[in-house]
């Protein structure tokens, strides 16, 4: 046995007590008469004590160490004289009398430290010792937490955990699959899946009424911040269900990891609000509703007084900061700036101050009078001391710079703090949306997405207001969760694949089975997919998911650890009768 304890356990209560430990050196304090070294491991650090008096061979071992030696020490535990009471076992330290190196090791490239003098590149490549760091050590704990406090909710509701493969078949719908070849079939080839859709509801069609699977999901997409190649889901599925009774499980759930990960109890019902009002009022279909600072439409109001800017406008919308009128004339032309960016994509920004007398102050005083300007402070709701920041343009453009702009004014004003939690539900999304490069219709979330039955109608005059029994969970801004009610009846989804495009050879060939399956007693069934590691960073406070994954890939979508991809060798290739164009 290497150790008696972890190198986070040790207190008072084991005074006197001999002890072994084992685990990584992480600083070596020679004081002359006596050596001071820090072990760690996962649990925590203790100080170990090599004492003028200790035996001469402990000294000699002592003086070999190094940072990231891995040891094994024996000693007896004391009081220390000097506490540090930054650490549980601040209270006592380990008088030692055996030293012994395990593995000796090379100087890290960095520091192992919860502030890290490594950059990103240079930690993605050692991430082995990246994951040493207390930061990641304790997103990796949330992470298992949250696997555990899930698991034990979905159990205690009745589901069961199934697995579905992992070598299916590619779909053309949603993100590119990634693909991966068959030597016993040449020239054909499996697909990972972008998520276990068909399968989830090929299990209701089963009669496994309740299932879930923590599981991983592959899509060939450009990367940021919340997005990796390989992911993980909450992937979910009941039977006999309608749209509330799946939102009222799965809202406890959220109730649930809020309760058990972050002793947060929120006993009131999550609003919803449909995606109509929240692209209206939020410019968005994730809103952050931890602040206010709505949308206004003020284009009746500001059009027909000679702005030519305004008056050809399709959509002028402004939003009111709060106690922001006192912004300088340079931080004014800051948000101007921002809002010009490319990614943004506004081409300027009108303002209007809302003096403490009651007056108003405009960047376009020119064209309108102090009536008209008081008209558009009753409109968005502003008193004496605010900021209405107004852009106009293409109603779908403008409602998305609008957004960015709101969100930056609520950072710039403490208004998005991670602690801070403001869930909701986002319901009636479109069910298709148009694109004009291929000049036809594509499922906003997938093919199989019940649309509302008091919506069919439209099918055959006005697809495009087709509303879907689809929902989003949302959580300060971010889209955690989503899923829908599915379509069960084989004729309803031969008539959504008509009106994607598809013919009745190609919906047969990429989803027969599917509807085959629907033929012999589909139930009426629903779920829900939550992005586990978006959860993870959420309640880890962080933007980026990287550090919730073990071993994630980098902006490029590579493993810099294992530098993967990588080529392949011709016998191989060959093996799997694959020819790669030079």
């Amino acid at each position: 046995m290497y150790r008696t304890h972890t190198c986070g356990e040790l207190r008072l209560a084991n005074l006197s007590q001999q002890v072994t430990l084992a685990g990584w050196v992480q600083k070596v304090r020679n004081l002359g008469a006596m050596t001071f070294i820090d072990i760690r491991d996962r649990y925590g650090i203790t100080q170990l004590v090599v004492e003028e008096h200790s035996p001469a061979e402990v000294k000699e071992v002592a003086a070999q160490l190094g940072r990231e030696y891995v040891i094994q020490a024996t000693g007896k535990v004391v009081e220390r004289s000097s506490k540090n009471t930054k650490i549980p076992t601040g209270e006592i330290e380990v008088v030692l009398d055996h030293l012994k190196i395990l593995n000796a090791a090379l100087t890290p490239p960095f520091t192992i430290e919860d502030n890290s003098d490594g950059g990103d590149d240079l930690r993605m490549r050692y991430r082995f010792l990246d994951l040493r760091r207390n930061p990641l050590k304790n997103a990796l704990i949330l992470r298992h937490r949250i696997a555990h406090a899930t698991r034990s909710y979905l159990d205690s509701k009745g589901f069961l955990e199934i697995e579905t493969p992992y070598l299916i078949k590619s779909t053309p719908e949603g993100a590119r699959d990634f693909v991966v070849p068959s030597r016993m079939n040449p020239g054909q080839f499996y697909a990972l899946p972008q998520s276990p859709q068909t399968f989830k509801q090929l299990l209701m069609v089963s009669g496994y009424d309740r299932y879930f699977q923590i599981v991983r999901c592959f899509r060939d997409e450009d990367l940021r911040a919340d997005r990796q190649p390989e992911f993980t889901q909450i992937d979910c599925e009941m039977s006999f269900v309608d749209r509330d009774d799946v939102l009222e499980v799965f809202e406890g759930m959220a109730k649930y990891l809020f309760k058990n990960i972050l002793n947060i109890d929120f006993t009131e019902p999550f609003p919803r609000m449909t995606w109509a009002d929240a692209m209206a009022n939020y410019g968005s279909d994730k809103p952050d509703i931890r602040f206010g600072m709505t949308f206004n439409d003020i284009t009746s109001l500001a059009q027909g007084k000679g702005f030519g800017v305004f008056d050809s406008a399709e959509y002028i919308g402004a939003i009111c900061a709060e106690e922001c009128a006192g912004y300088t004339r340079k931080q004014l032309d800051g948000l101007t700036e921002f809002v010009k960016r490319p990614q943004i994509g506004a081409k300027g920004m009108v303002y209007v101050r809302c003096e403490a007398d009651g007056s108003f102050k405009s960047s376009v005083d020119k064209f309108y009078t102090q009536d008209d300007l008081r008209a558009w402070a009753a409109k968005c709701g502003a008193k004496p001391g605010d900021l209405l920041l107004i852009l106009s343009g293409a109603r779908k453009q403008t409602l998305g710079a609008l957004c960015e702009l709101r969100l930056e004014m609520g950072n710039r004003l403490g208004l998005r703090d991670h602690k801070n939690f403001a869930p909701l539900w986002v319901i009636d999304f479109p069910l298709l949306e148009w694109d004009d490069e291929t000049n036809r219709f594509y499922a906003m979330h997938h093919p199989f997405t019940s649309p509302k039955l008091e919506d069919l109608d439209l099918f055959d005059t006005d697809p495009g207001k087709v509303r879907a029994n689809a929902y989003d969970f949302v959580v300060n801004g971010v889209e955690v969760g989503g899923g829908s009610l599915r379509i069960f009846d084989s004729n309803l989804q031969r008539k959504m694949f008509e009106v994607l495009g598809f013919t009745d050879e190609s919906a047969e060939k990429q989803f027969g089975f599917l509807m085959n399956a629907f033929k012999y007693g589909a139930p009426p069934h629903g779920g829900i997919a939550f992005g586990f590691d978006r959860l993870c960073a959420l309640f880890g406070g962080a933007d980026s998911i990287r550090d919730f994954i073990a071993f994630p890939k980098n902006n490029a979508g590579r493993d810099m650890m294992i530098d993967s991809p990588s080529e392949i060798s011709d016998e191989q290739l060959k093996e799997l009768a694959i020819a790669v164009k030079k």
